[in-house]
This record gives structure tokens, C-alpha cells and sequence, in this order.
């Protein structure tokens, strides 16, 4: 299913719904995916901690903020939502609070080069520590690295997935880690973020003078996961840890 302008898309390739029988993952409405995803995450400030944007005061500032400046300008950018098709219900209207769990995407995609990047990971925290990330994750993958051709899940052929992430957020470095992707190095320095918005930095003290003295530095963690990585063995321990990752809270 190809989804295009139906949502105001603006992306390099075709905007494919992904799914399997856990996780579905839907390009981003602003109806209703938007007040679902506020309304969600409103509580947890700390999903913003290790990010240069965010918390957001209303769904409509995040819609300003992220999907109107970030997503839609840049071609290179798509956002997804991610639904628990575990947690949907026959009977009730979906996506809802019930099964809606957050948002993920690519960024930085560059067709000439072959390359994309895994990120605007929000999994709201009743969906942590699940199924969900895993294979929200692996679905990315599979779109990203499989070939055209592929008979079961054609996908985009690219050569490259990056993850950035900061350094000091383990739990993403493990995330992409258990996928399959490997740590290539870290950019020092590579952030400069607001120090009164709960951001967590460096720890590093600036130097006198700094131009920017309300913002902490972050190192940023590099990992990709590659073509050759794919098709010698990775696809197949992506599909293993989105199959045995348990459903239930860890």
C-alpha cells in the first residue's frame, strides 16, 4: 500500500504502510496521530532528555515545531506512528490510546548515496521494554535493506541505516546493538543543547568564553548497519529478535 499526498508526504521514495502480525507502522497524520501522541507523552518529559528539541506544551506546537518544521520541509525526513496490533480491539476505533505507541521514522535519507537513518524514536513508555520497539525497528530495516526484488518484502535497496544517538542514552545504543547495527564511532562536541530544558550533556565544563554558555554539549554515538551486513546474516537476526522479543513489560 502506498500512502503519497494522502498525508502531505514530501519524502524521496514511496511511503509504504509496514507491518506484521505485532507491530504496524502508518505514515503520520496530524489527525488524528498527533493529539494521540501529545496526549501520550505530555507526562514523560524525559523522552526528550537526550534530544536538541522537545517537550512540546500542546499537540499543535508539536505539529509546528517537529512535523511542520523539521518533517514536511525536508524530503529527506518521513515520520511514521506505530501501532500494537497486540493491544488492538475488534470492537473499538484504531489508532487510539489503547494502541497507539509512538512514533519513528527516517531522517537524513540521501537517494544518491543509498543511505538513510533510523530516528524521531518516541515509544511511549506503556510500550517500553516490549515488542514494540524491536519491530517497529526491523520493519525500518527490512523497508530500507531489502532489495526491489525481494519476493516476501521488497524493499528500497539502500547500502546504508544509520542510528545517532547521545552517548550517555545506553538503552538506544543497546536497541540498535541487538538489531544488528555496530557502533562506528562518536562525534565529539556535536550538539550544543538547552541546559534549563531537563537536556541531559557531556557533563563536560565549557571554556570561558563560550559563546553559548546556557547550552551543554553532547557527544553523539555513531552505528550503522550496512547491505553487505544485511545480507550476510543480519536480516536474519533482525527477523529473530523481532520474533522472540516478548510482548509483555521487561
Amino acid at each position: 500500500m502506498v500512502v503519497g499526498d494522502l498525508h502531505d508526504i514530501n519524502f524521496h521514495f514511496p511511503v509504504r504502510e509496514l507491518h506484521n502480525d505485532r507491530v504496524k507502522l502508518v505514515p503520520f497524520a496530524t489527525a488524528p496521530h498527533a493529539e494521540l501522541f501529545f496526549q501520550g507523552s505530555v507526562d514523560y518529559p524525559e523522552l526528550y532528555q537526550y534530544l536538541p528539541y522537545g517537550p512540546y506544551e500542546s499537540a499543535s506546537k508539536f505539529v509546528e515545531t517537529l512535523i511542520e518544521g523539521r518533517i514536511r520541509p525536508n524530503s529527506g525526513n518521513v515520520l511514521y506512528a506505530i501501532i500494537d496490533k497486540t493491544r488492538s480491539r475488534p470492537d473499538s476505533p484504531s489508532p487510539s490510546k489503547a494502541d497507539f505507541a509512538g512514533v519513528m521514522g527516517y531522517l537524513n535519507t540521501a537517494p544518491n548515496n543509498l543511505k538513510t537513518e533510523i530516528g524521531f524514536i518516541k515509544v511511549l513508555p506503556p510500550f517500553q521494554g516490549t515488542h514494540v520497539t524491536t519491530n517497529a525497528v526491523g520493519l525500518l530495516m527490512q523497508y530500507a535493506l531489502n532489495q526491489p526484488a525481494h519476493l516476501h518484502a521488497p524493499g528500497l535497496g539502500l547500502r546504508r541505516v544509520q542510528w545517532q544517538t547521545n552517548t550517555l542514552n545506553l538503552k538506544s545504543i543497546r536497541v540498535a546493538e541487538r538489531m544488528g547495527f555496530k557502533r562506528e564511532g562518536t562525534l565529539r562536541w556535536d550538539r550544543a543543547l538547552p541546559a534549563n530544558e531537563g537536556k541531559v550533556g557531556n557533563g563536560a565544563q565549557l571554556r570561558e568564553g563560550d559563546p553559548k554558555p546556557g547550552k551543554v554539549g553532547r557527544h553523539t554515538a555513531i552505528l550503522a548497519i550496512c547491505w553487505d551486513d544485511w545480507e550476510s546474516g543480519g536480516r536474519e537476526r533482525a527477523l529473530y529478535v523481532m520474533a522472540h522479543q516478548d510482548g509483555q513489560r521487561q
